[in-house]
């Protein structure tokens, strides 16, 4: 004998039988989007107070996060599970991430503080590849979820609704957390001293201010916030090896969204961000990979600083590290000419293995000459070149498989459709400069991505297109090499070409001083809008030589991390000279191959490098060659 259920109320819910009214349902999504913006919060406000004073575009943030998750499920998993405990592990995983940050602080990034901004990402992505192996090092390479203590996983009602309560307790401390540091900051001398050196730094320094003590609690403070960060996720989520970059991209966009340096702001884009994606999941789940980015976006055209951020002080383009473009040096002329020499006859002395890394790297090379054109003379850095690179990837790929155009057509509707995609954007970005320029490209990489991943019926998703093979007369591993040798190489030289002609002074012009470029009659926008272009356009013919290379095209040519490299392979080599990007693709392309196969720390070692590298050669590799050159001259 059963009993019969009573029929549901209109006006309640049974919890499965009744769909949940719309007030409710309204409800508990914006708590839900109000804890996940408490959470970014706390990460960003790190990130902001460690900018707004060492100016340090710290990469590594992200790390600090993932080592307060690591540590803090190590700490919470030996304490008992009552809420005081809880709170105490807090503490304590805050405390000592602090300490890490300020060790970081003391031993590397105190080495860097003058440096270039773009130096110290470069500087700071290394000391993400080292954390990342330690944490593999140390925990493993899985999951650690945090077993959930009763009182974590109950729940609050709230107008019929079953509300988690540990929710609440992260909406609350988002607000606590921003009133203790506006306390921290407008009340105490420390305070004082930190907001005059947000001002202006060297006047605190003639004050007599210990600016390395006032520095290193800086750090402290902001590696303490993402550590805590990190372990109040815990409940929600797991200690893994993809926090790091997950959250940083998510905390940049914050800062910038808000304006560089401002609490308030940060608080603000939390909020805004937070709420729009929990409502987007529901509304527009299609866009949730890419909603934080179109919200940046929309925001950057709108307001060019963030939504709280101020005018920068200098003209654009002064203090960004940008030096003057020069002719490479005779000794790098001699050895271009001799590796030239060397790479024409090398199809006949080296094996297919061999022949493939050499192919790598030319494209590699092309990719890196086109970021540093922008870079270098135009003064636009960019977080999303990869967008170029694979829009030009996936045109090749369109040309021969859906229009069975063949490998030429591809190689030229390559650039010219990344060229078009970069004008558009272009129109955009140019207006914009340092580090909102750079993120703004990002935005627009990561809509494309999420483009190419999400039109599974023209791109195949994440299968990607198969079956991009070069042409039968190019079927040759060393035919082939031979054409992506004359075409990178030739694309490269006629880069280098424009840079030395009026345009190209023009363009450095206008880099160094807009207002005086304008006063003479120069359109500034129009001169970086046509080095955008141009620098798309070159980075889409590599897209298009890397997609035969692989025979495939994958979502994964736009990704952020092809974005880094090629800002890394800029960096390494130099910004100085075009000489520059051909040595830093050869020789990051090179270390990370070796690396790769020669040890499981590839990450370690390869961070370990570039850490090396940009202490003893803070002007790039063949910036260094050149200056020692002119040095070895004046003696």
């Amino acid at each position: 004998m059963s009993m019969a259920l009573p029929p549901c109320r209109r006006t309640k819910r049974c919890g499965s039988c009744a769909p949940p009214e719309p007030v409710s349902a309204l409800l508990v999504q914006l708590l839900s989007g109000l804890s996940g913006a408490s959470s970014l919060f706390l990460v960003a406000a790190g990130l902001t107070v460690i900018f707004g004073v060492t100016r340090v575009v710290n990469f590594s943030h992200g790390s600090l996060t993932m080592l307060g998750a690591y540590l803090g499920w190590s700490i919470l998993t030996r304490l008992p599970r009552g809420p005081e405990y809880f709170v105490l592990g807090i503490v304590l995983t805050a405390l000592a991430t602090a300490g890490i940050g300020a060790l970081i602080e003391m031993l590397l990034l105190r080495r860097i503080y003058r440096a270039p901004e773009l130096l110290q990402l470069l500087f700071t992505f290394g000391i993400v590849l080292v954390v990342q192996d330690a944490a593999q090092f140390l925990w493993g390479p899985n999951d650690l979820p945090l077993p959930r203590a009763p009182w974590l996983r109950s729940f609050v009602t709230i107008a019929g609704e079953r509300v988690p309560f540990y929710d609440l307790v992260l909406i609350g401390i988002g607000p606590l957390v921003l009133a203790a540091l506006w306390l921290l900051f407008t009340r105490t001398r420390w305070g004082t001293l930190v907001r005059a050196a947000t001002q202006d730094r060297e006047m605190v320094a003639a004050l007599g201010v210990d600016q390395r003590r006032l520095f290193t609690t800086v750090f402290a403070l902001g590696a303490g916030l993402a550590g805590m960060g990190g372990a109040l996720a815990l409940p929600d989520a797991s200690a893994n090896l993809q926090i790091d970059l997950n959250i940083i991209t998510d905390a940049f966009v914050v800062v910038v969204v808000g304006g560089l340096g401002s609490l308030p702001g940060a608080f603000l884009a939390s909020l805004l961000i937070g709420v729009l994606q929990s409502f987007g999941i529901v509304l527009f789940p299609q866009a949730t990979l890419v909603l934080v980015f179109v919200i940046m976006a929309a925001v950057l055209v709108v307001r060019p600083n963030g939504l709280l951020g101020r005018a920068p002080a200098v003209a654009r383009g002064a203090g960004q590290g940008f030096a003057a473009i020069r002719p490479a040096v005779p000794l790098l002329l001699r050895l271009g000419a001799a590796a030239l020499v060397l790479a024409v006859l090398a199809p006949l002395a080296v094996g297919p293995f061999v022949l493939s890394v050499m192919t790598e790297m030319l494209i590699a090379m092309l990719f890196a000459a086109s970021l540093h054109f922008m870079m270098g003379p135009g003064g636009m850095a960019s977080f999303g070149h990869a967008a170029w690179f694979g829009i030009g990837a996936y045109a090749a790929a369109f040309a021969v498989k859906g229009l069975a155009l063949g490998m030429g057509a591809g190689l030229l509707l390559a650039p010219l459709l990344a060229g078009v995609a970069a004008a558009l954007f272009g129109w955009f970005v140019v207006r914009l400069s340092g580090v909102y320029l750079a993120m703004l490209t990002l935005a627009f990489a990561q809509i494309v991505w999420a483009a190419m991943f999400q039109a599974v019926e023209i791109t195949g998703g994440d299968n990607g297109v198969l079956g991009v093979w070069p042409a039968p007369w190019a079927a040759d591993r060393r035919v082939f090499y031979w054409l992506v040798l004359a075409l990178c190489v030739g694309a490269t030289l006629l880069l280098r070409r424009v840079l030395y002609a009026p345009f190209g002074y023009a363009l450095r012009a206008s880099r160094d001083s807009e207002l005086r470029a304008e006063a003479i009659g120069l359109d500034t926008t129009l001169l970086r809008l046509a080095a955008f272009t141009l620098a798309g356009a070159a980075a889409g013919l590599a897209g298009g030589l890397a997609a035969f290379s692989k025979g495939s095209v994958f979502p994964g040519f736009i990704s952020i991390s092809r974005s880094v490299d090629g800002l890394l392979m800029v960096l390494l080599g130099g910004v100085q000279s075009m000489a520059g990007p051909v040595v830093g693709a050869v020789a990051y392309t090179g270390l990370f191959d070796l690396l790769l196969l020669a040890t499981d720390q590839w990450r370690a070692m390869l961070g370990l490098a570039i850490i090396v590298l940009v202490l003893v050669f803070p002007q790039g590799i063949a910036g260094s060659i050149h200056r020692l050159w002119l040095r070895g001259r004046e003696a």
